[in-house]
């Protein structure tokens, strides 16, 4: 077998690809069907962290869901090409991943969940999307491109990794990197630890108290998301709330403020060619954050600063 060379220069595929256009729409409503099973079976979590996704070895999966004092998982499997839900109590049921309706795949889950014995009712509108056709009535064929589905699962896997460096940078509340299935993005999040101003905005297809939970408290926030018709896949990140200078703030040279979109963005593709593409999302990371926590006055040090280790506080000591 022909080894993969796993150096950080080339691990970074081309994306989006050809099928991807086809595939991206089917793939989004997929993972709100799996994204809802979890949020309905799982103990709400503040800020909703009980309902996005996982990066896994193999695509997206739910990680464990509690069910009658056993648990099970489902994962959207990006390389297997098919779902399989997994169970504690041995049996598991896979569904294929192919070019078909989000009514036929909606169906086949809840077979698959039947015959395994979980019982979940869930609500098949979707969310975040312009077309709320619910699940069981929408029987337009989406396509599904295999190699367009590993591509941005591979994506991910890149994204995911350097979200944890930044994440780990961090000594106060920070999210999981999560993917979250209403916006279709993988997400990090970081608090001040303040709350924040009653959020008043718009979004699609969101109930408000949803939005009031997300952004209850002051964020510096940054992801991944893969574009849509508009727009080309792209690393993101804002401010809750945002403070008077931080859209002009100093950011890498291929990064812009989008008025449109309310955040600096940074074209994917201007990290998967350049030199280094770690240290240039990196860097975009950093410096939208220095923005945030410097202009919203956020206590820095305490959330910032490592405590001394045990080797440095015994070399301070006086002999």
């Amino acid at each position: 077998m022909k080894e993969r060379n796993m150096t950080s220069t080339n691990v970074w595929p081309r994306f989006p690809m050809a099928g991807w256009e086809e595939t991206g729409p089917g793939l989004h409503r997929w993972s709100q069907i799996v994204g809802k099973v979890r949020m309905a079976l799982t103990p709400p979590t503040n800020h909703y962290w009980h309902v996005p996704l996982y990066v896994s070895t193999h695509g997206l999966t739910t990680s464990a869901i509690p069910y009658n004092g056993e648990l099970f998982d489902i994962e959207l499997g990006l390389l297997s090409q098919q779902l399989t839900i997994r169970t504690s109590w041995s049996p598991h049921r896979t569904v294929p991943l192919r070019s078909a309706s989000v009514a036929e795949l909606y169906a086949d889950i809840q077979c698959a969940l039947h015959e395994l014995g979980i019982v979940v009712s869930i609500s098949t509108r979707p969310v975040e999307i312009a077309d709320p056709t619910p699940f069981e009535l929408d029987r337009t064929l989406r396509g599904y491109n295999a190699r367009a589905a590993e591509t941005f699962w591979r994506t991910l896997v890149q994204a995911e990794r350097v979200f944890k460096t930044f994440r780990a940078r961090f000594l106060g509340k920070a999210s999981p990197v999560h993917f979250f299935w209403g916006a279709f993005d993988l997400a990090v999040t970081r608090f001040s630890g303040r709350r924040a101003p009653m959020w008043n905005g718009v979004a699609l297809n969101v109930n408000p108290h949803v939005m009031h939970e997300s952004y209850a408290h002051e964020v510096s926030s940054a992801g991944f998301w893969p574009g849509d018709m508009s727009n080309s896949p792209m690393f993101y990140s804002y401010a809750v709330p945002e403070r008077n200078g931080f859209r002009d703030a100093c950011v890498p040279r291929a990064a812009t403020y989008s008025e449109q979109l309310g955040e600096f963005v940074l074209p994917y593709e201007a990290v998967r060619s350049s030199a280094d593409p770690d240290a240039t999302l990196l860097a975009f990371l950093q410096s939208t954050y220095d923005a945030a926590a410097s202009l919203g006055n956020w206590d820095r040090p305490l959330l910032e600063e490592r405590p001394p280790c045990a080797c440095e506080l015994n070399a301070r000591a006086p002999v």
